[in-house]
């Protein structure tokens, strides 16, 4: 398959011809899952058990190789602190688990994709520079430039944003005046 350096925000190596940007954010219960089609700018997103996306990467499989999976890797980070001073050793030690538990999964959905030969990257988290808790975007700004509204959960516009950002498309908000956002870790 030849490959085309295509320079986006994460200067990624994309295979030519793509159109499809599956977002994928894992989590232990429930992973956010995006699709994003560059040529038309249509998305969609929705959440899904572990089971139900092994059944998607394995659909994928006879869709042809327009496509690629983008899997959030937090376990790439050098670290991964989310501790406050208040914390005690019992609520350290849940989201130690936590974060283990939904890593695991994201090495595993990478496992899957490299058994059923499926184009894929491993990408860092996207910087948290949004308006919601933490620095995560919210519904109001994921709308604003998708053109998604209605109920989404915060896997899922991680997930959207991750495919939208790997397809390239503009990032912009719209407010009293015109901003234009680029969320990198560059």
């Amino acid at each position: 398959m030849e490959k085309e350096k295509k320079r986006n925000s994460r200067c990624a190596f994309i295979p030519q011809g793509t159109d499809i940007y599956i977002g994928i954010d894992p989590d232990a219960t429930k992973n956010g899952v995006a699709r994003v089609q560059k040529s038309t700018r249509q998305a969609s997103c929705r959440s899904i058990t572990f089971p139900e996306l092994v059944e998607l990467l394995r659909g994928l499989v006879h869709y042809g190789k327009n496509y690629i999976v983008i899997i959030e890797a937090g376990w790439l980070n050098k670290s991964n602190w989310h501790l406050s001073h208040k914390d005690t050793k019992a609520v350290a030690a849940a989201k130690g688990n936590s974060a283990g538990r939904n890593h695991e999964t994201g090495r595993k959905i990478a496992e899957l994709c490299l058994y059923y030969d499926i184009p894929h990257i491993l990408a860092r988290p996207l910087k948290k520079n949004w308006k919601g808790k933490d620095g995560k975007i919210t519904r109001e700004e994921i709308a604003a430039f998708t053109g998604i509204t209605g109920r989404n959960n915060q896997e899922e516009r991680d997930a959207l944003l991750l495919a939208w950002e790997y397809a390239g498309l503009p990032v912009k908000i719209s407010s009293t005046k015109q901003q234009s956002f680029n969320h990198t870790n560059m």
